[in-house]
């Protein structure tokens, strides 16, 4: 068996980026490019996200986004209506409640613009430091790590951090990766975790990283 090389993150990166080319983009990172600019946009669409596919969420959020995609427009929308829209992803009540919430408190109190800010978006019901930090990666144009399971489960596969849970995963980056990859990283590990570095039974058979990887956890592989 060949020898296994030091990790180097750059060619890594870069590897995974030519790997995931073809494969769809990460929901959000998707939604923005389709013109869903807005830190209040993404915010809704992360809350809809969680527990849901990618498949079931962008569309849901499409709709409900095209409905109402400003604080005060969404605010003005019964929850009934919201829920209704949203009705097809997990928790879908809870999630309509918090979104609704949520636009009433950004529109009465901060003109309608949903402030750019870590302590404040983890206050707001329903957003934790993965939706936080995704809109303020994405949207709001700051360096910020968004660690989804993805992220989580292939960081520490590649033996590049070792934690045991997405928001210690976050907190081990912040130590490790050049803050260039701080948003960057979320938008290639999700397809490269979805499509080649599996949960079960990874493909490292094709896996252009795995001249570097330790493949902690790994039981089996094809």
């Amino acid at each position: 068996m060949a020898t296994r090389q030091p990790f180097n993150v750059d060619q890594a990166l870069d590897r995974v980026s030519h790997a995931v080319e073809d494969f769809p983009k990460a929901a959000l990172f998707e939604l923005y490019d389709e013109g869903f600019h807005d830190p209040f946009q993404q915010l809704v669409a992360c809350i809809i996200s969680i527990r849901t596919r990618d498949e079931t969420m962008l569309p849901v959020a499409r709709q409900l986004l095209g409905t109402a995609p400003t604080p005060a427009a969404m605010a003005a929308l019964p929850i009934a209506k919201i829920d209704e829209q949203i009705v097809r992803s997990s928790f879908h009540a809870q999630k309509a409640a918090n979104i609704s919430a949520i636009a009433k408190l950004v529109d009465q109190n901060y003109d309608g613009a949903l402030p750019c800010d870590f302590e404040f978006l983890v206050s707001l019901p329903g957003v934790g430091p993965k939706c936080a930090n995704l809109v303020l990666g994405i949207a709001c144009g700051q360096p910020a790590i968004g660690v989804d399971i993805h992220v989580h489960r292939v960081t520490n596969r590649w033996g590049y951090v070792r934690t045991t849970s997405p928001e210690s995963t976050m907190e081990a980056l912040k130590l490790v990766l050049p803050q260039a990859y701080w948003v960057t990283i979320n938008r290639l590990l999700v397809p490269f975790g979805k499509h080649i570095c599996l949960g079960p039974r990874p493909l490292c058979s094709t896996c252009p990283v795995f001249d570097m990887c330790e493949r902690r956890g790994v039981v089996s592989s094809l």
